[in-house]
């Protein structure tokens, strides 16, 4: 296996972060049937969003709450090899800095390839198909206007 191979492939139960599966259809391929480039962001922002679920942050619910919402306001994405119809993927985000009034989160997009066992612990093994870091922003949902992240969310956040 080439360097650059070994350096795609990762052990996702020992990736630090939030995981969420996604599927690969028909809606998600070009004409060449793999996945559209800018359809990974589509699947960042489900992983973003449930990882903020599962923290018990709902963004309707924060918006009705607080006046407030995250808004994406940078990207930068690597791609590294094509997801194709019918690939089970898993798309992870991490939080790695945590600013006053912005977020930004590591994400990937993963190959879900096979299940391997290693001493006592199964462990799935994934192919690295993309990653990138997303900031997201606070703003005042009327005004869309920068203001600082609530307390109460900043302290539920950990990086």
């Amino acid at each position: 296996m080439a360097k650059r191979d070994t350096e795609a492939l990762v052990q996702t139960r020992q990736t630090a972060g939030f995981q969420w599966p996604v599927r690969v259809y028909w809606e998600d391929t070009d004409a060449g049937g793999i996945v559209f480039y800018a359809n990974y962001l589509k699947f960042f922002e489900r992983a973003r969003t449930e990882w903020l679920r599962s923290l018990g942050i709902e963004q309707r619910c924060l918006k009705d709450s607080t006046g407030g919402l995250f808004v994406v306001a940078e990207t930068s994405i690597r791609y590294h090899r094509p997801a194709r119809l019918d690939d089970e993927l898993i798309v992870t985000a991490s939080l790695i800095e945590k600013g006053r009034a912005s977020l930004t989160i590591k994400q990937q997009a993963l190959l879900k390839t096979e299940q391997q066992t290693t001493g006592n612990a199964d462990v799935q093994a994934a192919t690295l198909l993309c990653e990138g870091t997303i900031r997201i922003g606070w703003v005042n949902a009327s005004s869309l206007q920068p203001e600082r992240i609530p307390a109460a969310i900043l302290g539920s956040l950990k990086t």
